[in-house]
């Protein structure tokens, strides 16, 4: 067989990483004098990584994050500031993913929330896992239109099986109704089983008011998330200036 049909062979089969690696190793002449096991591994190497990264790019995408260039290596750590280095480090690792811990990231706006959840919504899919990134307004939205349409359970259920669900901007408005109904599921569904980060311009301590028209489900959803959560509350000047 010609090396041109081998590769042909590899590619048809969606072999691409160790099509690509047998390509490399024909314009270098590693192929004609590489043994048999070292070239194998090297091809089943290259097969591995690409399809690594063709999974994390299909997370990422799937995300639909609000920064596409939030990532861990352009992170500022300032201790003094709330984004400590130590503890952001052991986020990154996603260990409270597969924990089902959930996260709350507070402060003034511009401080960085987003960009620090954004950030560890990378690392996630980077580590193979879903992520589903949700603005609190829209989502409470396209919940009102999928209930109209009959299609929201169906959605809860998709929600409630992502390993992690970031939403952000929470505390916008108080909630009410089937507002804070639907909001109490998500949470509901998610507690103790899959993680879920938070951002908020409101400290943890305020969010009893915007679900204080139910104090019976106000108390519920603080119980599930401000009292077992992982909490960082950042500080500064806004980023965006």
């Amino acid at each position: 067989m010609e090396q041109k049909q081998i590769y042909q062979e590899l590619k048809e089969f969606r072999l691409t990483g160790m099509a690509e690696c047998w390509e490399q190793m024909v314009q270098t002449g590693t192929a004609a004098s590489v043994s048999l096991m070292d070239g194998l591994e090297m091809m089943l190497q290259s097969e591995r990584d690409t399809r690594q990264a063709n999974r994390t790019k299909r997370l990422i995408k799937g995300a639909k994050f609000r920064y596409g260039n939030a990532f861990l290596d352009d992170f500022t750590f300032d201790s003094a500031r709330g984004r400590d280095r130590a503890r952001i480090i052991q986020l990154a690792t996603c260990d409270f993913i597969r924990k089902g811990q959930s996260v709350t990231i507070t402060g003034p706006a511009g401080v960085g929330k987003s960009y620090m959840a954004t950030m560890l919504g990378h690392q996630a899919c980077e580590a193979g896992y879903g992520v589903m990134y949700l603005n609190m307004q829209k989502l409470l939205e396209q919940v009102r239109e999928l209930r109209m349409e009959g299609r929201v359970a169906k959605y809860f259920e998709k929600v409630a099986d992502t390993p992690l669900v970031i939403v952000e901007d929470f505390g916008f408005s108080v909630l009410d109704g089937q507002q804070l109904l639907d909001f109490m599921e998500l949470i509901e569904d998610r507690h103790g089983r899959k993680s879920t980060i938070i951002t908020s311009q409101l400290p943890v301590k305020d969010w009893y008011g915007v679900l204080k028209k139910n104090a019976t489900i106000a108390d519920a959803i603080i119980d599930r998330i401000a009292k077992t959560a992982i909490h960082f509350e950042l500080s500064g000047d806004s980023m965006r200036k």
